[in-house]
């Protein structure tokens, strides 16, 4: 009987890392939201790393986190890394590409606790006396993000915050 349950258990865990491996190489987390102000007012939130705090939805999940800004202090070359908590780990933003009022590239690297190495786009689009913001997540699927994608998806693992930090900045430049 033992025998049967050890070999039932090896066979489910040889699909679940064969079905894991079938999953794709790149994934893209992606959201979106209309925010009645004017582009010029949200970029600068979102262009200097220091403006996040009154937006991004992991600036108050722990609030000893040590944080550190280097090169300059908004738009490309801006850099920002964090440290902190088992919520929060620890990581790095470098602002790669930016066209004010219109577009920031920043290149993300988690380092705790998985390490991860992805790119997040803003793109700000004027819509009459409103700007569509659209943030965007995406970079390579290792295996072990394949596997933990079996049991949760990185849309759904991501995609609330990305939520809240639009409802977020939403607030923040409405006012």
């Amino acid at each position: 009987m033992l025998k049967k349950i050890l070999v039932a258990l090896v066979v489910v865990i040889v699909g679940l890392v064969a079905f894991a491996a079938t999953r794709p190489d790149t994934f893209s987390v992606v959201r979106a939201a209309t925010i009645k102000a004017p582009p010029e007012k949200i970029y600068p939130l979102i262009a200097d790393f220091r403006g996040w705090s009154l937006w991004s939805p992991w600036e108050k999940l722990d609030p000893a986190m040590k944080r550190t800004f280097e090169g300059p202090a908004n738009g490309k070359g801006a850099i920002y890394a964090w440290e902190g908590d088992s919520k929060v780990g620890a990581g790095r933003m470098e602002i790669t590409d930016a066209a004010p009022a219109s577009k920031v590239v920043i290149k993300l690297d988690f380092l705790k606790p998985i390490e991860g190495h992805n790119t997040t786009e803003f793109v700000l689009a004027p819509a009459g006396d409103s700007t569509r913001v659209t943030w965007d997540m995406h970079g390579p699927s290792t295996f072990i993000t394949k596997l933990m994608g079996v049991f949760v998806s990185m849309d759904s693992m991501v995609g609330k915050d990305f939520e809240t930090g639009l409802a977020n900045l939403k607030a923040a430049t409405e006012k």
